[in-house]
């Protein structure tokens, strides 16, 4: 692996020094060629030499150059900042000599790409100081393993960060064009689908504002999830095309890479040691993204994995003679793996590939860290150190086999015992769990799983063996009905054989024979036994654990084996951690309590209020007197005591009629709906999923819309506020029942937007292929936020903070981090409804028990959605799936009819709120802003560099 990211350390001047040989006309002749090229430096950067190391990661050979690597830092950043006259000339160097269209024009995506550039360059500077310096002080760092990054485009974050968009926007009006045209250009990084993602991508740009020394680890998705488009027949799913025109802000590292093997065997030496050999072997290769944080030289970096093969395993014979798919059968074998987020598990093969996804991305960023940890100890490795220099963050339970695979190399690779290998792990790694909801906890088939990484299924089982006999140890083998239990509950191994090891501890013991007796009696008892045949043992009935049931599937438990190999696990919200604690890992809390802690979710305010909503950032900035709170949130809390204030409420409203003029225009554009900004603008955006209940929300709609239908246009006008209802979201591409919800909003809207008697009272549209560029547009010029998931069944949301930062406020359930929002920003200025989370067992078995009476306007609701009102549609499957006592898609299992006269109810008190703006609605929307600083992923990164990690801030000299 290479000793530095870059072959050269480099100074940024504050002016160019090839500038007068570019045109510095505000329109740019690209036909006209500058003379003197092969006499040109890069105008951005003056670049002294640096010697390094080298390192081939597959032959695990080291290859020097010349001279050997510093020990000092090389070189030094030049603080001084580039104005717009030097910018301009990087640009159009970029656009000159690193071109990725034809000379003739300058046009915008051409401007992008050169613009993205230039600014590439400033990070690449930052970026080697910072990976330096940390190399020199050896600090202990933190990874953050994650299958999903959700970026958004990252032109105008850097620049904000650099605090260098006044100076591009000035250099790109002097080039012709407007920085937010130009910006426009960039596609989002399709590297993520939810909140999973998001959180990833605001935990680095926490880490970097923050100084804190770390790495994220991912893997790089050719096509994403899918690019959703929204057709006649609901959603429909096609590849993503991110990538098609190239990714300025990657890095390609071809010198560093890594062999990942799936099958073979494992083989065992005479000494005890372990051979993982044959099989399949890829290579991931390293694709670099820097990461800048805000107003500091910190940029540290995300490592993306891309799998291929080499090129001899090309069979050119089998191509020539025809047989094209044997050809290239190993390198499509090898792409694959990096082709799709979350590929449709239905088939074997789907498994498998999934698999081979979150080993690779295991595998590889070990093997990275690794090489990085012995690297930076010189000739003598401590491995028992490892802990005190490396923190590995599992992002939920698919990073589960960094466990297994940082035991293998440590044993396999590094000649450790397994004694050493297991304590080193379990010291090194940590879990993030982020579902609640049993049939979301990863499981996978052990014999899939054995097949594809034998070796992992060996160390697993021994893992699955200690485990055992921790609670052998803990519960003892009085009871032995209750160790059963435990160990059916917390085994890593589902429907497994108990090892033999602590197989023959488990039976029942005979009774012993009374030893104090009468000898007479006792003679005699014998006499009388004489003739009497012996009872044999039944064997059966000594038995306590049971065999496995051959009718089930063998499964390895991925959450309980986090749980098992990592020193912590936390949750993301406080009522989420609770529910971990208390439910979904009790046992494990009880053995380890000392292992759980909360780590409430947040987001970056510099991308989701400072960048995205710049007219509320301006008004911020004026009333609490200073910019710092983009940093320090807390200030956030001095808008609270202007709350009541006229004039702030003015200047909010002016900022909030802007945003939405904005949202209405993007509307028009991406959906050909016209919509009123005089409207209430109603927005629900996220994951379609029915724990989500957008099935609620449209209910709702529908509700309302009847009962519009029923009344004269004056009744309606004094009844109802006019209402934008904005949905986005894709559902998974096998999840029917999300797909119809998906269907049933569109219909809806097709109806309700082209009913000329309702004309801007309602309004409901569905926003194609959701991201967070459509987010960052939405989200500022929102009103109402719906977060109405059945209480207990969401984590934490991290969208319900970004609307509550940008003066949204929210109608929802206690759930997830709502119940931290709505302590925070005040009862009163959240519309609480539904059930809680303790008593959602107990209304699903009144349910099942035929006890539930249904609200008479939700029987009303669904009669007329049957009525085909909303087109022809079969909607029988989606409104059966809310009626019934029991079974598989039915019975209404999360809870929409028991919540949906409180939802109404609700929604009727929004109504009245919203018609008194002065009073009630600016400033509720202001306290949401006020109160929403606890929500900054700054707060977050805090404490768990503080509490798990055990990291430092490290500030560039």
């Amino acid at each position: 692996m290479a000793a530095s990211p870059f072959s050269a350390n480099c100074t940024l001047p504050k002016s160019i020094a090839h500038s007068k040989s570019v045109h510095s006309s505000k329109g740019c002749d690209f036909g006209a060629r500058v003379t003197k090229l092969f006499f040109l430096q890069h105008p951005r950067l003056v670049c002294s030499r640096r010697n390094f190391y080298v390192r081939n990661v597959a032959s695990d050979q080291k290859q020097e150059l010349k001279e050997p690597l510093a020990d000092e830092v090389p070189g030094t950043l030049d603080t001084s900042v580039p104005d717009s006259a030097s910018i301009a000339s990087s640009i159009k160097y970029h656009a000159e000599f690193t071109p990725s269209f034809s000379p003739e024009k300058f046009e915008l995506p051409k401007a992008y790409f050169a613009t993205a550039e230039s600014v590439r360059d400033t990070l690449i500077i930052n970026w080697n100081a910072t990976y330096h310096y940390y190399e020199k002080l050896n600090v202990k760092q933190a990874y953050y393993l994650s299958m999903e990054y959700l970026q958004g485009r990252a032109l105008l974050n850097a620049i904000g960060n650099l605090e260098l968009s006044g100076a591009y926007a000035e250099a790109l009006r002097k080039l012709g064009h407007n920085l937010e045209d130009v910006a426009s250009q960039e596609r989002d990084a399709a590297l993520g689908n939810g909140g999973l993602g998001r959180l990833a991508s605001c935990f680095l740009d926490s880490l970097a504002t923050l100084n804190y020394p770390a790495w994220g680890y991912g893997l790089r998705y050719k096509y994403g999830l899918f690019k959703q488009n929204i057709t006649k027949d609901g959603q429909e799913e096609v590849a993503e095309n991110w990538l098609e025109m190239g990714n300025p802000w990657e890095i390609v590292r071809n010198d560093v890479s890594y062999p990942v093997k799936f099958y073979g065997e494992v083989i065992s030496g005479p000494d005890g040691s372990k051979e993982w050999v044959g099989g399949e072997n890829i290579v991931a290769l390293a694709y670099d993204v820097p990461v800048p944080g805000y107003k500091t030289k910190t940029t540290i970096n995300l490592r993306l994995w891309s799998t291929k093969v080499a090129s001899e395993e090309f069979d050119l014979c089998a191509f020539n003679a025809g047989d094209h798919a044997t050809a290239y059968a190993a390198l499509k074998n090898a792409e694959k793996i990096c082709y799709i987020l979350y590929p449709g598990d239905e088939s074997i093969e789907g498994k498998t590939l999934r698999l081979k996804q979150q080993y690779t991305l295991c595998s590889a960023s070990l093997q990275d860290i690794i090489t990085r940890f012995e690297r930076r100890s010189g000739d003598v490795v401590d491995w028992g150190k490892l802990p005190e220099k490396v923190a590995v963050q599992m992002n939920d339970t698919h990073p589960t086999l960094c466990i297994p695979e940082l035991i293998r190399i440590l044993m396999d690779v590094k000649k450790l015992s397994w004694e050493e290998a297991w304590n080193i792990t379990k010291r090194t790694v940590a879990y993030t769990n982020h579902t609640v909801l049993p049939e979301a906890l990863e499981k996978w088939s052990l014999e899939l799983m054995q097949d594809l990484l034998p070796r992992h299924v060996e160390i697993i089982k021994k893992i699955d063996e200690e485990l055992v006999q921790t609670i052998i140890d803990e519960y003892g083998q009085e009871d032995l009905d209750l160790l059963q239990q435990k160990l059916k509950e917390m085994r890593i191994l589902a429907n497994v054989e108990l090892p033999g090891t602590v197989l023959e501890l488990l039976v029942k013991p005979e009774e012993d024979p009374i030893e104090e007796v009468d000898t007479a009696i006792e003679e005699s008892k014998l006499v009388d036994e004489v003739d009497q045949p012996e009872e044999e043992d039944d064997p059966e009935e000594k038995k306590v654990i049971p065999e496995p049931d051959p009718e089930l599937p063998k499964m390895v438990r991925m959450a309980n084996l986090c749980v098992a190999g990592g020193f912590a696990v936390n949750g993301v919200a406080e009522i989420h951690s609770e529910i971990v604690k208390e439910e979904v890992f009790n046992d494990f809390f009880k053995l380890w309590p000392e292992k759980f802690q909360n780590k409430t979710n947040g987001v970056t305010p510099r991308r989701w209020i400072r960048f995205c909503n710049p007219n509320l950032s301006e008004i911020i900035t004026k009333w609490t007197g200073t910019d710092d709170w983009t940093i320090n949130t807390e200030k956030l809390a001095i808008l609270r005591k202007f709350a009541d204030n006229e004039d702030l409420q003015s200047e909010w409203r002016e900022a909030k009629r802007r945003n939405k003029i904005k949202v209405a225009a993007f509307l028009k554009e991406k959906t050909g709906y016209v919509v009123s900004p005089d409207a209430m603008f109603d927005v629900q955006v996220k994951r379609i999923h029915e724990y989500k209940r957008q099935l609620l929300n449209i209910l709702g709609i529908v509700h309302r819309y009847k009962k519009m239908k029923e009344m004269t246009p004056e009744e309606r006008k004094t009844r109802f506020v006019p209402r934008v209802c904005i949905f986005g979201g894709k559902a998974f591409a096998t999840y029917v029942q999300a797909k119809r919800i998906v269907k049933f909003i569109t219909d809806v809207g097709a109806t309700v937007n082209h009913d000329p008697e309702i004309g801007d009272l309602l309004k409901v549209v569905f926003v194609p292929d959701y991201n967070v560029s459509v987010a960052e547009v939405l989200i500022p010029g929102s009103e109402l936020s719906q977060h109405i998931s059945t209480a207990g069944m969401e984590a934490s949301g991290t969208s319900n903070m970004k609307f509550a930062m940008n003066g949204c406020v929210l109608i929802g359930t206690l759930d997830g981090a709502n119940v931290e929002i709505r302590e925070e920003v005040g009862e009163d200025n959240f519309f609480l409804f539904g059930a809680r989370a303790p008593e959602i067992a107990g209304l699903r078995k009144e349910r099942a028990e035929g006890k539930f009476v249904p609200d008479a306007r939700f029987e009303e609701v669904k009669a007329y959605v049957r009525s085909g009102v909303f087109g022809p549609y079969n909607y029988e499957e989606l409104m059966g799936s809310l009626e019934g006592n029991e079974g598989y898609g039915r019975a209404d299992y999360f809870l929409v009819g028991k919540d949906f006269p409180s939802y109404m109810e609700c929604q009727e008190k929004v109504d009245e709120a919203y018609r008194d703006q002065k009073q009630r609605w600016t400033k509720m929307s202001i306290l949401n802003t006020a109160g929403s600083y606890k929500f900054s992923s700054d707060r977050t990164i805090h404490e768990y560099a503080r509490d798990i990690w055990g990291i430092e801030p490290v500030v560039l000299p």
